[in-house]
C-alpha cells in the first residue's frame, strides 16, 4: 500500500503533468501546479526541487504510461494490435483529452526548447517504446522495423497535434483518417507478437 509521501508524490505528479500538457511548461507556475495537487508550494520543493525537476519526472512517467499502453494493445489485441492502437490514439475521444492523453504528442514541442537532461530522458523513453513497437511488428531486419515503428509512431503523433490544432471537427477528422491509413502503410498488413525482450518485461512489471 503506497505511504501518504508517496500518494503525495503522485498527486503532484499528476498535477504537474495535466498542467503541462495542457498550458505548456512556461503557461504553468509552481503555485498551480501545488493548488491543483492541493498541498503546498514547499510540499512541490521537497519532492521535486524545481519545475525542472517536475517536468523531467513528468516526461518519464508520461513516456512510460505510452509504453505500456502499446505493450497492453500487443497483449489484448494480438496481430491486430496497429490498427486497434492507430483507432485509439486518433480517435475523438483522445483528440480532445489533453490532459490525460498521450504525453508524446503534448510535450514533444516544449522538449524541443528544454534543458539537455529533460531531452537525454526524452530520447531513452522513445528508444524504449520504438522497441516495444519493433517487437510487435511482421518480419524484417531490426533495422527495417525500428525504421517502420519510427514511421508509425511520428505519423500517428504528427496526426494527434495538427487533429488537435484544426479548427473544425470535419478537418481533423481527415487529418486523423490520412494520418491513420499512413501509419497502418508504414508497419504493414502483416503484424505477430514476438516475446517482449527481456528489459520491457521488467518494464511492465515494474509499472
Amino acid at each position: 500500500m503506497p505511504t501518504k509521501r508517496e500518494k503525495t508524490y503522485q498527486r503532484i505528479l499528476d498535477a504537474a503533468s495535466q498542467s503541462f500538457k495542457c498550458e505548456g511548461f512556461s503557461g504553468v507556475g509552481v503555485n498551480t501546479i501545488a493548488q491543483a495537487a492541493d498541498v503546498t508550494t514547499g510540499a512541490f520543493y521537497a519532492h521535486f526541487g524545481s519545475k525542472d525537476g517536475a517536468f523531467e519526472a513528468v516526461i518519464k512517467a508520461g513516456l512510460q504510461s505510452s509504453l505500456h499502453r502499446i505493450i497492453g494493445f500487443q497483449r489484448d489485441e494480438g496481430k491486430k494490435w496497429p490498427k486497434a492502437f492507430a483507432d485509439f490514439y486518433l480517435s475523438r475521444q483522445h483528440r480532445v483529452d489533453v490532459a490525460d492523453g498521450c504525453a508524446i504528442a503534448a510535450l514533444s514541442p516544449d522538449i524541443a526548447r528544454a534543458a539537455p537532461e529533460h531531452q537525454i530522458a526524452f530520447d531513452a523513453g522513445m528508444v524504449q517504446i520504438v522497441d516495444a513497437v519493433s517487437a510487435g511488428l511482421a518480419e524484417g531486419t531490426f533495422e527495417d522495423r525500428r525504421d517502420r515503428s519510427w514511421s508509425f509512431l511520428s505519423t500517428l503523433t504528427g496526426g494527434l497535434i495538427l487533429a488537435r490544432a484544426a479548427r473544425t471537427p470535419k478537418l481533423a477528422d481527415n487529418i486523423s483518417k490520412t494520418c491513420r491509413a499512413n501509419a497502418l502503410a508504414a508497419v504493414g498488413k502483416g503484424v505477430k507478437i514476438k516475446k517482449p525482450a527481456k528489459a520491457l518485461t521488467e518494464i511492465e512489471e515494474e509499472g
